[in-house]
């Protein structure tokens, strides 16, 4: 047994010993990680069981249980934030019982060997930092175009034309065609000189004007000179922006399909 004041670990532990350090764990508000052979139950909107297997159990301080293979990112069972938790250990067998109220479900997980336990007390306050790809960025546009200008309507993106695929394709506020080129990083002169060629091949078949606008959080030095010969234009568009849009968006999304269970329940 290995003890500090910020992490506790128990190694082959007696299921007996797990349970009460895991129900002290609980009552303290550590985050617990358990490691060896389990089976999980889940009763609530649907049933589900897991046969015995090698796991990951991860109980956190805010209530949120998950329980992870040894391969793969997500979890296979997990339970959010607000759990209620039920620690027992008879007949050979480790139980934990994670129960919420609303709405009413549970996850049990039945060990019958513990590898490792261990509770830690973490300290977490850093600030999360989330940027988008490009390809998050062009889908913010399309979700928000006031993020590229006001009365931007796109009309599609990734449109073949015959140098490559345009980023996005739109009309202004005043019905004039736009073409965008959309980069992450500091955009430079081979962005521009690519942009002119869309805007190139797009104005053999167009019957109204075009306007090539390039995209990015910043342009490299004299681009902006190039810009204005090629007459093309630069709009700044943060990545840190588009991906708060692509997040509120899926919140939204998440939102609206809590709200179609509850009616449906």
């Amino acid at each position: 047994m290995a003890n500090s004041n910020s992490l506790t670990v128990l190694v082959k532990p007696k299921l007996t010993e797990a349970a009460n350090m895991i129900q002290k764990a609980v009552s303290q508000r550590k985050t617990l990680l358990l490691v060896g052979k389990c089976s999980v139950h889940y009763t609530g909107r649907a049933k589900s069981k897991l046969e015995p297997g090698e796991r990951i159990l991860i109980i956190k301080e805010d209530g949120s249980l998950l329980v992870h293979r040894p391969v793969g990112y997500e979890p296979v069972n997990w339970q959010p934030p607000g759990c209620i938790f039920h620690v027992q250990a008879r007949d050979n067998i480790l139980e934990i019982r994670a129960v919420r109220q609303k709405p009413r479900e549970s996850v049990k997980v039945f060990f019958d060997a513990v590898q490792m336990v261990s509770a830690l007390s973490l300290v977490d306050s850093g600030q999360f930092s989330l940027y988008a790809s490009e390809e998050d960025m062009h889908k913010a546009i399309l979700l928000n175009p006031s993020l590229l200008e006001e009365g931007f309507k796109p009309i599609s993106y990734e449109k073949k034309v015959e140098p490559g695929f345009v980023d996005v394709y739109g009309v202004d506020k005043n019905g004039r065609l736009v073409v965008v080129e959309i980069k992450r990083k500091i955009a430079g002169k081979e962005a521009a000189f690519q942009l002119a060629k869309y805007i190139d091949s797009v104005k053999t078949r167009a019957v109204r004007e075009v306007r090539g606008i390039l995209a990015a959080p910043n342009i490299a030095r004299d681009v902006q000179r190039l810009l204005v010969t090629l007459g093309l234009e630069f709009r700044a568009l943060d990545p840190r922006k588009c991906a708060e849009t692509l997040k509120r968006t899926k919140a939204t999304k998440l939102e609206a399909f809590f709200n179609e269970e509850k009616q449906d329940g």
